[in-house]
C-alpha cells in the first residue's frame, strides 16, 4: 500500500520512515513538509497539492504536532484517503470526534495511534492482569525534554501538552492493561513561569492509581509502571519493553522501532478490513488533569 507522510520532523525520521522502509506491506510514495524532504520520493510543500497530484496514494500518515493537524486530516478524509494520526491524535477531543464522524460517513479508516501500546510487554501484561484484582498501581515517567524534543518550543505552547506529551504514553499503556477503567480524582501541575504547558505533574486516580510525570530528568530515563494485584506484583519498565512479575522477567526486550512497525501493521489491517480505531481514553485523562489540576508556578525553563 502506498502512503504519504505529512510532517517530516524528528519523529518521522526516527520512527515512521524506518518502519515504513522495513515493512513489506507499505511503500512510502510521497512526503509533505514546508521544510523537510525525503530522498527517493516525491516531495510536496502542502497537502492539498499532494492530494490533487497523487490520487494513487490511499493512505496519509500525519506526523505534524497536534495543533496544526486537524486541517490536513480533514483534507485527506475529504479527498477519500485513509488517515493515520500520530499521538496525541489532536489538539482537542472535539476535533478528533469530528474526524471520526467524517471518516465513518465516508467509509474510511481513521487510526488514532498509541505507539507505547505496541511495546513488547504490554499485551502480556494486559492478559496477566485480566483475571486479577487490582490493589493499586503507580506510574513513574521521567525523561529529558532537551533530549527528546530539542529546541521544539511547540511542546510548551497551548495545545503542545507539555509533560503530557510523554505522559500520555504511560496513560496509553495504563488504559490498555487495566481490566477496568479508572478516572482522575486530583492533579497537581507545575508550570514554568515562562511557559504555557506543565513541565511536571502528579495525578491520582480511582482504584488507588497514581502517576508522576517530570520532563526535567537528566541521565538515565525512567518509564516504569507497577501494578499490585491479589496474585502478585507486575512491573513494566523501559516504556513497556520489559515485563517482570514478582521480580522475574517475562519475555524479551524489544527496540522502540518495533512499536512503530506494530502501528503500521495495525493500520494495514484496519484498511483491509474497512474499520476504524479511535480510542481516546489516554487523552481523556490528560483533558481531565488540565481541568482538575491545581497549578503551581516553578522556575523558568529554556532549551
Amino acid at each position: 500500500m502506498k502512503v504519504a507522510l505529512v510532517g517530516i520532523g524528528k519523529i518521522a525520521r526516527d520512527q515512521h520512515i524506518p518502519a515504513i522502509a522495513a515493512s513489506e506491506e507499505w511503500e512510502l510514495a510521497a512526503a509533505v513538509s514546508r521544510h523537510g524532504r525525503v530522498e527517493g520520493v516525491e516531495n510536496f510543500t502542502d497537502i492539498e497539492t499532494m492530494l490533487a497530484a497523487r490520487p494513487d496514494i490511499p493512505v496519509v500518515s500525519l506526523c505534524l504536532p497536534p495543533v496544526p493537524r486537524f486541517g490536513p486530516a480533514e483534507a485527506a478524509l475529504a479527498a477519500g484517503r485513509h488517515v493515520m494520526l500520530e499521538k496525541p491524535p489532536g489538539a482537542t477531543l472535539a476535533e478528533v470526534h469530528a474526524l471520526e464522524a467524517m471518516a465513518e460517513a465516508r467509509g474510511l479508516t481513521l487510526h488514532a495511534t498509541w505507539h507505547s501500546r505496541m511495546a513488547a510487554g504490554v499485551a502480556p501484561a494486559r492478559d496477566w492482569l485480566a483475571s486479577r484484582r487490582i490493589i493499586g498501581a503507580r506510574i513513574v515517567w521521567r525523561e529529558d525534554v532537551r533530549k527528546w524534543h530539542p529546541g521544539q518550543d511547540w511542546v510548551f505552547e497551548p495545545g503542545g501538552m507539555g509533560v503530557f506529551d510523554p505522559g500520555i504514553n504511560a496513560l496509553s499503556i495504563l488504559t490498555a492493561i487495566l481490566p477496568r477503567p479508572v478516572h482522575l480524582t486530583s492533579a497537581a501541575l507545575q508550570y514554568p513561569e515562562n511557559r504555557d504547558t506543565p513541565i511536571a505533574a502528579e495525578l491520582a486516580f480511582s482504584g488507588n492509581v497514581t502517576a508522576e510525570f517530570d520532563w526535567r530528568q537528566e541521565g538515565p530515563q525512567t518509564w516504569d509502571i507497577s501494578v499490585e494485584t491479589d496474585g502478585g506484583t507486575l512491573r513494566l519498565t523501559d516504556g513497556g519493553a520489559r515485563l517482570e512479575i514478582d521480580g522475574d522477567e517475562v519475555g524479551t526486550r524489544a527496540a522502540l522501532e518495533g512499536e512503530y512497525a506494530g502501528l503500521y501493521r495495525r493500520m494495514a489491517e484496519l484498511v483491509r478490513e474497512g474499520r476504524r480505531d479511535v480510542d481516546l481514553a489516554p487523552m481523556v485523562h490528560v483533558a481531565d488533569a488540565l481541568t482538575l489540576g491545581r497549578r503551581r508556578t516553578v522556575a523558568a525553563f529554556s532549551f
